[in-house]
């Protein structure tokens, strides 16, 4: 079991590699159906074990000019303030017993979880339509209101369930700043680290002694190993193929969680 969990560790940091998003979509799902860990822990551990992974694919986007620092604070900002918020008082907040009706019984550690697989369906669809860079460029208007929006959503959904939102982050920066698709790439990693990284240390506040710390620097560690095998890949072939074909795995992964945590099959 070890062994097939590190070895999707390795995946986690590929996706990342090749296509900037997708390491959450995969950490959380490893961490609560693999090693048994609490949803609502997993997701901190997910901020954390995506946060420095992209954060070290970023700096290798950095050191070949492929990262916008610009963007990354006109998106980021709004977005780590919405982490914050989150992470500090709305996750808190939310009682242990959402709902409860002859024998159902929704809890916050399955709403999380069926909230988590809503963005996994969500970010499968987007990457099995695949759309190609001049496919996604609109125009060349930069519309700093609708970033700025998507900046707060993108905080949100890194603090309710701990995931980075790469898949959110990268057409936004193509579609609303005309940005090249592979620079859009190591600006949405470094968004991503810092958004993670942020929302990571807001649960440290709440609850420092839960943490697990052998797990996530060797997890960490194996799935930075990944983002440069991706890396390597992503120079010498297309990544659209590969893109497609881990849509449709995360489509798969998304509706096993939503009927295991509505019928608890």
């Amino acid at each position: 079991m070890e062994v097939l969990v590190y070895v999707l560790a390795i995946l986690i940091g590929i996706s990342l590699g090749l296509i900037g998003s997708g390491g959450s979509i995969l950490t959380v799902p490893i961490l609560v159906y693999l090693l048994g860990i609490d949803p609502i822990l997993a997701t901190s551990y997910s901020l954390f074990i995506v946060g420095i992974t992209a954060l070290v694919g970023g700096l290798d986007k950095a050191v070949n000019g492929m990262v916008d620092f610009k963007m990354v604070a006109i998106f980021g900002t709004p977005s780590i303030f919405m982490v914050l918020v989150t992470r500090s008082f709305i996750v808190p907040h939310i009682p242990s017993i959402i709902f409860h009706y002859e024998g159902f019984v929704l809890s916050k550690a399955s709403l999380i979880m069926i909230l988590f697989a809503l963005i996994m369906l969500v970010a499968s669809i987007s990457m099995i339509r695949n759309r190609k860079e001049e496919d996604l460029k609109i125009d060349s208007t930069f519309r700093y209101k609708e970033v700025f929006i998507k900046g707060l959503f993108l905080g949100l959904l890194t603090g309710m369930v701990g995931a980075g939102g790469g898949f959110l982050v990268i057409p936004t920066l193509v579609i609303s700043t005309n940005m090249p698709m592979k620079r859009a790439i190591g600006t949405s990693l470094f968004i991503v680290a810092f958004n993670s990284l942020i929302g990571f240390l807001g649960f440290l506040e709440i609850d420092n002694h839960a943490i697990d710390w052998k797990l996530l620097s060797i997890f960490s560690i194996t799935s930075i190993f990944g983002i440069f095998i991706g890396s390597k890949i992503l120079k010498k072939i297309s990544g659209d193929q590969l893109k497609t074909g881990f849509g449709y795995f995360v489509l798969i992964i998304g509706f096993y969680i939503i009927f295991k945590e509505v019928f608890h099959i």
